[in-house]
């Protein structure tokens, strides 16, 4: 059964209201923080809770706080609310019903680095959300919980949405911070990173964290790390909220502890596979995480960050899409190259060029044009020319549905191109001849 910590409404009726939110403990971690911890203490527990960043990343929370300098005047919080995974629907859901506990989880952030303000930044398809949010953020304000000398302690702060453009790219925390600053959504050669002074937000000190991430910090700060890490495993503690697509009865989010194994949160929790089908891969974190075999081994795996790691892919922002035997997956990795090709933003050339290429070759193939094993060698060489040779991970995620297909589904390949060789080898009929 699903215990919530960050899907709360779900328990909760009209927790989007700031008044029902206060009810039930609402910003209470928040005051805590600022009245009865300093800044270090708030990171230490954060830290001391291990809890890993949502976003895709899984690096530990409060070590990315930590590396902000305390001496720079300005510092900023930024809230990563771009999502544009494929598959990953979690964040909205949280903006959506649950947001008063994501903008205490940020103001806690910004008063552990001394931020002068927090931007929220929003992938431009979620304009009705940001319309809403920046009404919540002004009842906050409202409330006395941000502004000017919050809660006498001398400390002021601000916070802001900014709606993107709908770019992919800028879900990418260098290209997310360029386009908040109104440049072009590309990414930032590193270092200087985003925790140091010329590598944030308008050149200061920043932290970039993802939604659910920051709406995991009010419980930490009210239950205490050594609770936060009763839940989930040691290395990869609390909830995780999962989001599910494609061949599944029941697609949706659920929020469980990290550590389940997929057959649990497939078969258990959302009713398994329709029509009595055959799962036959899974993508673990939407298009970006190399695609697994639905094999036994992968079933039971659990679902951490080093478990996932462990069975060649990434558990990412546990955007998992399963995809039935029906499926052909040279004609998915086509797709999802097609995605990749479409959302690079052109400015490292082993990505802009080799996105373009494979999603031509896949053309060729899917088209009948490809008669030949050496053309799927071609593809792999392609992806081996574009890995680790990027400023951003976009060039390693587009080249995880080539190697990942290739490896685990080479007979689909095969399938094309036996398609393509009994086409030309079929008789053609002949032409009648024309009156005279």
């Amino acid at each position: 059964m699903e215990q919530h910590i960050l899907l709360r409404h779900r328990d909760i009726e009209n927790i989007h209201r700031l008044e029902v939110y206060r009810q039930h403990g609402g910003f209470e971690a928040f005051r805590k923080a600022v009245t009865a911890m300093t800044p270090d203490e708030v990171i230490e527990v954060v830290k001391a809770s291990n809890l890993r960043g949502r976003g895709g990343a899984g690096f530990p929370t409060g070590v990315k706080w930590s590396f902000i300098p305390k001496n720079e005047p300005i510092k900023y919080v930024v809230v990563n609310a771009d999502e544009s995974e494929p598959g990953t629907f979690k964040d909205r859901e949280i903006l959506e019903k649950n947001p008063y506990q994501l903008i205490e989880g940020a103001l806690i952030a910004a008063y552990a680095i001394q931020a002068k303000a927090i931007y929220v930044y929003c992938r431009g398809e979620f304009w009705d959300l940001a319309h809403e949010l920046d009404q919540h953020i002004a009842a906050v304000r409202e409330a006395g919980f941000l502004g000017q000398d919050i809660l006498g302690s001398g400390w002021s702060c601000e916070m802001y949405t900014h709606l993107g453009a709908g770019a992919y790219i800028c879900g990418e925390e260098s290209a997310l911070l360029n386009s908040l600053q109104g440049l072009l959504g590309q990414p930032r050669v590193r270092p200087p990173f985003p925790a140091q002074k010329g590598g944030g937000l308008y050149y200061e000190a920043t932290v970039v964290n993802n939604v659910e991430t920051l709406t995991n910090v009010p419980w930490i700060i009210t239950h205490g790390a050594d609770a936060y890490k009763q839940i989930g495993t040691p290395e990869s503690p609390g909830p995780k909220i999962y989001c599910l697509s494609g061949h599944v009865a029941r697609p949706g989010n659920y929020e469980l502890p990290l550590g389940i194994t997929f057959r649990e949160l497939i078969f258990e929790h959302a009713g398994g596979i329709p029509d009595d089908r055959r799962l036959k891969a899974i993508l673990p974190s939407g298009a970006s995480g190399p695609v697994l075999p639905a094999t036994d081994e992968v079933l039971d795996t659990p679902l951490t960050y080093e478990a996932v790691a462990q069975i060649g892919s990434t558990l990412g922002s546990a955007s998992i899409i399963l995809l039935d035997e029906t499926v052909n997956m040279a004609w998915a990795a086509a797709k999802m190259m097609e995605f990749f090709s479409h959302e690079s933003c052109g400015k490292c050339t082993p990505c802009r060029e080799g996105t373009y290429w494979s999603k031509m070759r896949y053309r060729a193939l899917l088209g009948g044009r490809v008669q030949s094993e050496k053309d799927i060698d071609i593809l792999a060489d392609v992806a081996g020319q574009m890995a680790g040779i990027t400023l951003c991970a976009l060039g390693e995620f587009a080249v995880n549905p080539v190697v990942a297909t290739i490896k685990h589904f080479r007979e689909d390949y095969l399938a094309w191109i036996k398609q393509a060789e009994e086409k030309q080898a079929a008789p053609r009929p002949a032409r009648e001849k024309a009156p005279a």
